[in-house]
């Protein structure tokens, strides 16, 4: 059996009661090391086999699960944030069914959600934005024709921005391309949840400056992980509309009207 489960996106209390669980009882775990925090590890329980996959590539990782599948071990892979973002499951996925093994899914917190707890924002405020998009810019990694950032911006909707980090000068033209205006609310969330995490709050004119300099942001030259976030809906002076749940006028199935 193979579990993937969700580390969080930095803060080791941050996963799952249930992935916490399920680590703990792992015969052999693979662990994404280049963002997962090496703290969970001392969850692990003595004589566990520990694989840090920023060293392997796909069949080093599938050779894992066959083999403690012959040997009717557990295995959990340690994803960061939630395994359905950006995590590179599907093929793993695909290949634990065409090999008959067995696995579920523990969901986990995604950073978007610990930049969203970092900012102290809510990124689908009324009559400001009621959609999230959650993509990343075009790089190494190409996104279909249709989801290139200057298509999605026409939407003017609240935009969490991953795997953009060295990016910044081509997020910031593709967006004002799309439609957002120069002053558009920006937030850049270096290291969400994690003892060191920073925030820069500027506007889309400026992104580019958010990633210059800075001994936080950066380790031995290479920027860490960072998240952009764009729109309205993280500025703090926004003005934005009450919601209807809490309206006094509002009848729902449990309050009458001036309830």
């Amino acid at each position: 059996m193979v579990h993937f489960v969700g580390a969080g996106p930095g803060d080791p209390d941050l996963i799952t009661v249930k992935g916490l669980r399920l680590l703990r009882e792992a015969d052999v775990v693979i662990f994404a090391g280049s963002l997962v925090n090496i703290e969970l590890m001392r969850n692990c329980k003595a004589g566990a086999e520990i694989y840090d996959s920023k060293f392997m590539n796909l069949s080093e990782v599938t050779a894992v699960y066959e083999e403690a599948e012959k040997a009717g071990k557990v295995t959990v892979r340690l994803h960061t944030g939630d395994p359905s973002l950006y995590g590179a499951v599907r093929e793993q996925m695909d290949w634990l069914m065409a090999h008959n093994i067995e696995f579920d899914v523990c969901p986990g917190v995604s950073s978007f959600s610990g930049a969203a707890a970092a900012l102290k924002a809510e990124y689908t405020l009324p009559g400001i934005s009621q959609t999230v998009i959650i993509t990343r810019a075009s790089g190494r990694t190409p996104v279909p024709e249709k989801e290139n950032l200057r298509e999605l911006a026409v939407h003017q909707a609240t935009m969490v921005i991953f795997l953009s980090a060295t990016l910044s000068e081509k997020v910031r033209e593709e967006l004002l391309a799309g439609g957002y205006s120069p002053d558009t609310p920006v937030a850049v969330v270096f290291r969400a949840t994690w003892a060191d995490e920073e925030v820069v709050r500027t506007t889309l004119d400026l992104l580019p400056e958010a990633f210059a300099g800075g001994h936080a942001r950066r380790v031995d030259g290479h920027m860490k992980q960072a998240l952009i976030i764009v729109g309205k809906a993280i500025d703090q002076k926004t003005d934005y509309e009450l919601s209807k749940l809490y309206d006094r006028n509002f009848v729902t199935g449990y309050r009458g009207e001036n309830g």
